[in-house]
């Protein structure tokens, strides 16, 4: 039996799943198709953190207009997935990296995102807490944290609400397109159609782009993940460095989550894990920031599978050689913030054909590897 619809969506992460939401609020018949659980893999894993500052210029367009979703979360999805204004402090640790903070203001304003610059003078007056090897900071007031676990669930649900078919364990192991439509086949031998095809399927889009001749250089990309016991609450910013190789935020809890480096994983299965010497290290440069989280008990570690480019942005827009399918893959770790806006972006070019963000750098064949 042939289930039909108007839009399939490959793949429930926070960007698929808030596709299915914008498109079924606006009347759309849309099965989303997921492999696992939603929000199991890149969205559901990741450091949680919603930030805009230290992005490539070509992804703040679509950060601003997330920012602005990320707002009214609650409106949207019925929580607001622990998302909390903290700012975002990025650090850096000698005199090259302090220039590299001082040049990313030139992009802020011409993006016009918020930033303030901390410097020598001032840095550890603000932050008493920070350790000795900080020299300057970048504060992005704008900027926060939220919970990695809620958001795609929560947008599933609205989805489901809206009217959309969200079906998960549904790994979808057979594409085809007869020139009209779309053929999709899952392991459980089900079988769906349907005019338009939304790539969204992290890691896995790699694959579903090669099915239809576009093949792109996609490798993959594991977080490494730890969360302490709970101390005593005194980091409000969410935290990270320039050069991205530490990363941490503490909760009200108290609990501070904190990554860097990255695990092992084998797609196929999927399977993943953090490494121990990674996790080590991790905690050594933590340590180096914040002194004072020295004897905090790590209680848990983890990781998950992402998508990496070799430009570290994503893939985003209308595919080069199949009509009806677009892709939104490949975030290669930061596109937790994104999701909300790439859901209703995928929207805006499936019913409307056009979308006011500029999507020119995320062209799929920008890498020259599309099929012959």
């Amino acid at each position: 039996m042939t289930t039909d619809c108007d839009v399939l969506i490959q793949g429930g992460g926070g960007a698929g799943c808030s596709a299915a939401l914008h498109l079924a609020q606006r009347g759309v018949r849309v099965i989303l198709l997921e492999r696992g659980l939603v929000g199991s893999q890149a969205s559901g894993v990741n450091y949680g953190g919603v930030r805009q500052q230290g992005r490539n210029p070509a992804e703040l367009p679509i950060a601003k207009r997330s920012r602005e979703l990320w707002g009214r979360l609650k409106d949207i999805a019925g929580t607001d997935a622990e998302f909390t204004v903290t700012g975002h402090l990025k650090l850096a640790r000698n005199d090259e990296e302090e220039a590299d903070l001082v040049a990313y203001l030139d992009v802020a304003k011409q993006y016009e995102l918020p930033l303030r610059l901390v410097g020598r003078n001032s840095i550890h007056q603000e932050y008493p807490w920070l350790g000795p090897k900080v020299v300057a900071g970048s504060f992005a007031p704008e900027d926060g944290a939220a919970n990695p676990r809620l958001l795609s669930p929560a947008l599933a649900n609205a989805a489901r609400a809206a009217g959309a078919d969200i079906r998960e364990h549904a790994e979808v192991v057979a594409h085809a397109h007869d020139g009209t439509r779309f053929h999709l086949r899952t392991t459980k031998g089900e079988e769906f159609t349907a005019p338009v095809l939304l790539n969204m399927a992290g890691f896995w889009g790699g694959k579903v782009a090669e099915a239809f001749g576009e093949p792109v250089p996609i490798e993959p990309l594991n977080p490494n993940m730890l969360v302490t016991e709970p101390i005593r609450y005194f980091i409000e910013p969410n935290l990270g460095v320039v050069g991205g190789n530490v990363y941490l935020r503490q909760i009200p809890r108290g609990n501070v989550i904190l990554g860097g480096g990255h695990g092992e994983s084998d797609p196929s299965v999927p399977w993943s894990r953090p490494m121990p010497d990674v996790s080590v290290r991790a905690m050594e440069l933590a340590v180096e920031l914040v002194p004072a989280i020295a004897g905090a008990q790590v209680i848990r570690s983890w990781s998950g599978i992402d998508g990496r480019m070799p430009d570290r942005i994503p893939v985003i827009g209308p595919s080069r050689t199949t009509p009806g399918l677009f892709h939104a893959f490949g975030f290669s770790g930061h596109g937790f913030q994104l999701g909300p806006a790439i859901g209703a972006i995928m929207t805006e070019l499936v019913l409307d054909g056009r979308t006011d963000i500029p999507l020119e750098a995320f062209r799929i064949d920008r890498f020259g590897t599309t099929a012959a």
